[in-house]
């Protein structure tokens, strides 16, 4: 029972999500479009921006402003309205107004973009535009509601409305009595003043939403590495499927290793030579002096494989000679396949014709 126990604890053990995601889990997850990001950043620079260019071009709202008020005012309220001059009455109104909200929109356009690179770089995904019927399950749709996610969005978008009405408040309250006296003040300077304190409320504001919005992205980036935590039964999962299962890839090198030694015996007959250490090593040379400048290891083994050498030479009446020093060079400076090396030639040479002697010896009694 307690081994079944520890067992199953085991198990949950390792489908807990407590190790970190693998580069590889990382891209996938951004394929998806599961990345960090706050929604709130490019709004608050969007905002600071905005109230700050208010502040840096002054002039030149206050100049196309004034040039659509006087416009409006002074000529297109007398003009005489035809179907001729309709369509250019249309067409500098919508001029004027492009002109006033031209640095708006330039703001909007490329704070929203660098906005979201900033957070998360170049990414351009489709997978949130798919459908998906989980997203139209009530059920499903429910928990998101009351989530926790929820429950800290709220708190969140509360705690930013109390700061922002404080500070809003506070600054209020300090130009109050100049407020008062507004109504005794000409026309030019009660405008200028209103100008300067949406301003200062702008950009104050539009810093508060800055920090808050720093500070939100600090909370999904950890909230996005929270969720794409691995366990370690995910880890175990994902390196089979991206470098194979260890069992079938062992199995498969078995097999390739069995598939080389078939092979490799069957050249042991064709053999001239077998040298030996004579237990541990055992390297078999062939040589045919009109088709190969030297020797060639057509078979080399090692222990058990060395004594299988040795037996199927023996079986074909392959010759075997006991040299240690050179079965050990012969054996660890060269591969199946190879022509011996050149300092190995003198050796190599005596031994072969010691066995051409033996052949010829063999052949003349018969």
């Amino acid at each position: 029972m307690r081994n079944y126990r520890f067992v199953v604890d085991l198990q949950l053990f390792n489908q807990e999500k407590t190790e970190k995601a693998t580069p590889k889990k990382r891209q996938e997850s951004r394929k998806k479009g599961q990345v960090a990001r706050s929604q709130e950043l490019p709004s608050a620079l969007i905002i600071t921006l905005v109230f700050a260019s208010f502040l840096m071009l002054g002039d030149y709202y206050k100049t196309h402003f004034f040039a659509l008020t006087t416009d409006i005012l002074e000529n297109w309220l007398v003009m005489e309205v035809t179907i001729t001059n309709l369509g250019g009455f249309f067409l500098r109104i919508m001029l004027e107004c492009l002109l006033l909200i031209a640095p708006i929109l330039a703001i909007v356009v490329i704070i929203g973009i660098v906005g979201n690179v900033v957070q998360f770089g170049f990414l351009f995904t489709n997978e949130t535009l798919k459908v998906s019927l989980k997203k139209l399950n009530p059920i499903e749709g429910f928990k998101r509601i009351f989530s926790m996610r929820s429950l800290v969005e709220f708190v969140k978008s509360l705690l930013k409305f109390l700061i922002v009405a404080f500070v809003v408040y506070t600054i209020i309250k300090g130009e109050w009595n100049n407020i008062n006296g507004l109504g005794m003040q000409p026309v030019e300077a009660v405008v200028s003043y209103l100008a300067s304190l949406v301003i200062r409320l702008g950009v104050t504001t539009g810093a508060i939403l800055l920090v808050l919005a720093f500070l939100d992205f600090m909370y999904q980036k950890y909230e996005h590495e929270k969720s794409i935590k691995m366990s370690k039964q995910d880890i175990k999962d994902e390196h089979k499927k991206s470098e194979g299962d260890p069992l079938i890839k062992r199995k498969i090198r078995e097999k390739q290793l069995r598939m080389a030694i078939s092979r490799m015996m069957q050249e042991v007959p064709n053999a001239d030579v077998v040298i030996t250490n004579p237990t541990h090593f055992a390297v078999a040379l062939k040589y045919d002096a009109a088709n190969m400048e030297a020797p060639v290891v057509v078979a080399k083994g090692m222990d058990h494989l060395a004594l299988k050498i040795k037996e199927v030479a023996q079986e074909h009446d392959v010759i075997t000679m006991e040299n240690k020093p050179l079965a050990r060079a012969l054996y660890s400076q060269t591969e199946i396949g190879d022509a011996i090396p050149q300092d190995l030639f003198q050796a190599v040479a005596e031994v072969l014709a010691y066995v051409y002697r033996i052949k010829g010896r063999k052949s003349t009694k018969k």
